[in-house]
């Protein structure tokens, strides 16, 4: 008797996905419910998992497929036993050392032909994250490199990095960091042997080229403009830091800037319904809720997890929640319904040390919060010249729908809401 195993059936909003790895292989034991493969679409990672106990018998879709959902990509067969195992030398390609690797991690180490055992996992609970498979393969090249260079008379031939000249590194993306003044190290690039140009081709994801046709798609089909303020984060901090500590241990989560901007962009919207709502055709939908998506950096990519009914959160319930997104998004667990919808995006460039800079919308959205670095600045109070931990604000906008006076007005009630957060909590 055998048993097929179906790809699971997808939301209506997504069409087809490709078949990220097969956790098991032919002629192993499965038992049901246990992960046999991922599957990544344009939105998440969705996990294949055995309907029954058996063996697995075949698998008619190899990595790298396009499937639809519902299609047959294996079977089991329940009468069979398992074959034994073939010695290995070598764990599993999924783990090391009982470490979770993430899709796109394990996709980068086979790429390259790495040693799972060498990497180092920087995730929750040890998971190895592309950012640290590509940090081994710059080490890789770096060691390479520099013996290449001791073994050449005078330190190395034409075009060659010499060992007391600085060797520079592969791009890596930094990873974000709490502090509001990250540390982002240096991005550097190896030099390659006179003559050669080398160059290296790898298919885009499926997450990538959705991000990539949604900003295409919000450049063309919306009016974007953007408005720039700077607020004072002074008073932000000082009370941030005065029950940093007591907040922390009656809520057991950290107080961190975020829930302040969610508060004050709420308070906003209230007073400006147009920057709550979207356009459907001919028509603008006002929305009577606040659903503020979270844009959270992943290995994947950009996503954009959704706070729902923010108007009804508390500080630490928002805090909870930001952090649960954030954890989710590395280890690539959010669920479609976490990133589906939202009235209002925040996003915080400040994290990497950007100063400034012009978000793009997220369709069908018709507005979205720039947060940046904070930095001390000279700035006029009462006639005098004081330095204080100031933050540009910017505001990109539809102006289909929201008119430059109504985008200006509410990024200052934003600005002033930070600069007396007293009246968040007065609702005033």
């Amino acid at each position: 008797m055998s048993t097929d195993i179906k790809v699971p059936v997808f939301p209506e909003s997504v069409t087809e996905g490709t078949l990220l790895t097969w956790h098991k292989q032919p002629g192993e034991a499965v038992t049901r419910g246990e992960l046999l493969a991922e599957i990544e679409t344009d939105k998440v990672v969705f996990e294949v998992p055995a309907p029954a106990d058996g063996v697995l018998a075949d698998i008619t879709a190899g990595v790298g497929t396009t499937v639809k959902s519902g299609e047959v990509v294996g079977r089991l067969d329940n009468s069979a036993t398992a074959r034994p195992a073939p010695s290995r030398t070598t764990p599993k390609p999924e783990t090391a050392t009982s470490v979770t690797i993430m899709p796109a991690a394990r996709r980068l180490m086979e790429e390259h032909g790495l040693d799972a055992r060498k990497v180092a996992g920087s995730g929750k609970g040890g998971r190895v994250l592309k950012e640290d498979v590509q940090k081994q393969i710059d080490m890789t090249i770096l060691s390479g490199t520099q013996l290449e260079a001791q073994s050449t008379p005078g330190g190395g031939a034409p075009g060659m990095a010499r060992i007391d000249e600085p060797v520079p590194l592969a791009v890596t993306k930094p990873k974000p960091v709490a502090s509001t003044v990250p540390v982002v190290p240096r991005a550097k690039n190896v030099r390659a042997p006179a003559g050669e140009r080398p160059e290296r081709r790898v298919p885009m994801t499926r997450l990538r080229k959705r991000i990539a046709e949604r900003l295409v798609e919000a450049q063309r089909t919306a009016a974007i403009l953007t408005t720039f303020n700077e607020v004072n984060m002074q008073p932000v901090i000082e009370l941030r830091t005065r029950h940093r500590e007591r907040f922390e241990k009656e809520y057991g989560v950290r107080l961190g800037f975020m829930s302040f901007f969610v508060k004050a962009s709420v308070e906003a919207l209230r007073h400006f319904p147009e920057v709550n709502a979207s356009i459907d055709g001919d028509n603008v939908v006002y929305h009577g809720f606040y659903d503020i998506g979270i844009a959270v950096g992943s290995p994947r990519g950009l996503v954009v997890p959704i706070l729902r009914d923010a108007d009804g959160l508390t500080m630490a319930e928002t805090e909870a929640a930001i952090k649960d997104f954030g954890e989710r998004a590395q280890s690539a667990q959010l669920a479609l319904e976490d990133i589906t919808g939202g009235t209002f995006t925040i996003t915080n460039g400040g994290v990497f040390g950007s100063l400034m800079s012009t978000p793009i919308l997220n369709p069908p959205q018709s507005a979205i919060l720039g947060m940046h670095k904070i930095q001390e600045r000279p700035v006029a109070e009462n006639g005098r010249i004081v330095i204080r931990p100031m933050m540009y604000l910017a505001l990109s906008y539809d102006h289909r729908l929201v008119d430059g006076r109504e985008a200006v007005q509410f990024l200052v009630m934003i600005k002033e809401l930070l600069e007396d957060p007293t009246r968040l909590l007065l609702e005033v």
